[in-house]
């Protein structure tokens, strides 16, 4: 009776985890598809912020439009479940990203941007294929650095944009990246990346390779 009773709640608790993973993936693609329905009125390379709906609107686009900075994003928030307390280094990729627009903004210069998040990207896929967890230290400060590339890429966008757009564009894009990360670090949690034994191995290796398959494309035509 005790086992049928502890097998009935381990199924219901396995049925409810995946339900929440579902639902994870169900609020980054809903978030990324109202994104780019948003960059309709513009080009994903090349637009202008003249008003605050336009700035909010690419906030909210920029960090998905480009797939380099897109998988930045749901790597770091896989890897930040390997932590209990992960939410702190998905919380300093986006300070970090915020950070990034600002130096833009005062026009310090990062070279070399593209080739940054490129790598970082390569690197991220890369921790994902390993079984080893990575270490905490190390994993915060490369999502802190390819936070501050990434918010100083996205900030091309309001350079000459008045104040009020610019605070909405930092809302927006504080937005998706916080829902995108948060997100990606859930849906690690219910696959057990935390756990020795992972569930379902095989898909965060997959992702991992495609990850770095993606980020090398992207870094030869940076390179190129």
């Amino acid at each position: 009776m005790f086992k049928t009773k502890l097998s009935e709640s381990r199924a219901w608790g396995e049925f409810y985890t995946l339900k929440l993973m579902h639902r994870h993936i169900g609020a980054i693609a809903v978030l990324i598809l109202i994104s780019l329905l948003s960059s309709l009125s513009g080009t994903p390379d090349r637009h202008t912020i003249s008003n605050c709906w336009e700035g909010f609107l690419w906030g909210l686009a920029d960090p998905v439009i480009s797939l380099d900075c897109l998988i930045g994003i749901l790597a770091i928030g896989l890897l930040s479940s390997v932590f209990v307390r992960g939410a702190a280094i998905a919380g300093g990729f986006v300070f970090a990203a915020v950070l990034g627009i600002i130096i833009h903004l005062f026009q310090l210069n990062f070279p070399g941007t593209e080739i940054a998040i490129a790598i970082s990207t390569i690197v991220f896929g890369t921790m994902l294929m390993i079984p080893n967890q990575p270490n905490f230290i190390i994993l915060a400060l490369m999502g802190v650095s390819a936070g501050l590339f990434q918010g100083y890429a996205d900030a091309e966008s309001i350079i000459g944009a008045g104040i009020i757009p610019i605070i909405a564009y930092i809302l927006g894009i504080t937005l998706t990246l916080f829902v995108v990360a948060m997100s990606a670090r859930e849906i690690g949690t219910a696959m057990g990346m935390g756990e020795i034994n992972r569930i379902l191995p095989w898909k965060i290796s997959i992702a991992g390779f495609a990850f770095c398959a993606i980020g090398i494309v992207f870094l030869s035509n940076s390179i190129i």
